[in-house]
């Protein structure tokens, strides 16, 4: 008894084949390029955030204004630590008064409450936002991981001033107050150098 013979595959056959291979190739690069995306939008937001003082980021600044108006604001300070992490972190002071244009040191007092050495980093931000653009640190303990040994208490200082350029804004005539707000987080150790403890101050909070 003969067998049926089977016809070989016709062309038109194989394309529903390459048209599904072509569209997996596709899918698959779309994912890449979503994912490579989001790794990259990381670094540009936080660089349009320090560049506009979006959502009430900070500026850096490498030396103080040429100026110091008369106009008084009072900045206050709020201090807070994320979950996880064994630490004690507040301001010396609640707040203070600055002239525009004014450069002001304030510290900070963390302790490592736990049994072992722990790495840090604090996040910041200004309230109200808007003003984000005219709040600038020159030197901050913000701009390094924070490494405490277990038991440390550490001094931590901010340095900064309001820009006079505040001035000019019209939207800012009825700011009297600004909030600068931290907040420590956990953070994995590095091979990133961190902040030392020079002349630790071993009393307690």
């Amino acid at each position: 008894m003969n067998k049926p013979m089977t016809a070989p595959a016709s062309h038109d056959d194989k394309k529903p084949l390459r048209r599904d291979m072509l569209i997996a190739a596709a899918c698959g690069a779309f994912v890449a390029l979503m994912v490579g995306a989001a790794y990259a939008s990381v670094p540009l937001y936080s660089w349009f955030c320090k560049t506009t003082g979006f959502g009430g980021t900070t500026q850096v600044a490498s030396q103080a204004p040429d100026q110091v108006l008369g106009r008084e604001l009072t900045i206050r300070f709020d201090s807070n630590v994320g979950p996880g992490l064994p630490w004690k972190f507040k301001p010396e002071r609640n707040e203070i008064k600055v002239r525009i244009g004014e450069v002001a040191t304030v510290h900070y007092k963390v302790v490592n409450q736990a049994a072992r050495e722990i790495m840090g980093v604090a996040s910041y931000n200004v309230s109200p936002p808007q003003v984000g653009s005219y709040f600038a640190k020159i030197n901050c303990f913000c701009f390094t991981d924070q490494r405490l040994k277990a038991g440390e208490t550490r001094e931590l200082a901010v340095v900064f001033y309001v820009d006079p350029e505040i001035a000019k804004d019209r939207d800012q005539d009825d700011l009297n107050t600004i909030t600068l707000s931290y907040t420590f987080f956990r953070q994995r150790d590095s091979a990133q150098p961190v902040a030392e403890a020079p002349g630790t101050d071993k009393s307690k909070l």
